[in-house]
């Protein structure tokens, strides 16, 4: 399971260095866009569940664990400002200082792997025998999670301006400034 792990990292950070290249952003960047899509999948899951659920005491459970874990989710998510991060990674980088999580998430991301191999068949039937939709929702949180372990484990590029922007910019003709017409003074 270690090669797999190693050739999908591979591949993982191919992808994140073609879109750095295009974008001008790094895998940090993009690794907390997909935690914001995961908290956002998450909290539809939760509500799916609420609305299955007539039991009130469940309900009110579940309004305040989600209470508790946005809470949480806010004081992590908002501790350090994604500029700093993607900073202490460029300095990594320039330092040649390996990416930390690669082989300290290594046991983390073959789990997740596993996890999302071994249930991706299973859930998929549960969908399709019960019709339940946050069945794939939570085969969606489990499939997030393991690929923003993979792009928090990529070597992000030295920074770059992004190639989007600057085609972008080609498009739009430039505009000429004309200097004043002088007065003929009389």
């Amino acid at each position: 399971m270690t090669y797999v792990d190693g050739a999908i990292l591979d591949f993982v950070e191919l992808i994140c260095q073609r879109l750095q290249a295009l974008t001008g952003r790094t895998n940090v960047w993009f690794a907390f866009q997909l935690t914001n899509l995961s908290v956002v999948v998450y909290f539809i899951w939760v509500m799916r569940l609420y609305q299955l659920s007539g039991d009130l005491v469940l309900r009110v459970f579940v309004t305040m664990f989600c209470g508790g874990v946005f809470f949480v989710l806010t004081k992590i998510m908002f501790k350090v400002p994604i500029e700093f991060s993607e900073a202490e990674a460029y300095r990594r980088v320039a330092k040649g200082v390996r990416n930390p999580r690669r082989l300290r998430d290594a046991q983390l991301r073959i789990a997740f792997l596993t996890l999302s191999i071994v249930l991706g068949y299973p859930l998929w039937l549960a969908f399709r025998a019960l019709h339940a939709r946050f069945v794939l929702l939570t085969d969606a949180l489990i499939l997030l999670t393991t690929l923003l372990l993979y792009v928090l484990a990529c070597y992000p590029l030295p920074p770059c301006t992004s190639k989007v922007t600057d085609w972008l910019r080609g498009l739009v003709p430039a505009r000429k400034t004309d200097a004043p017409a002088s007065v003929p003074s009389p």
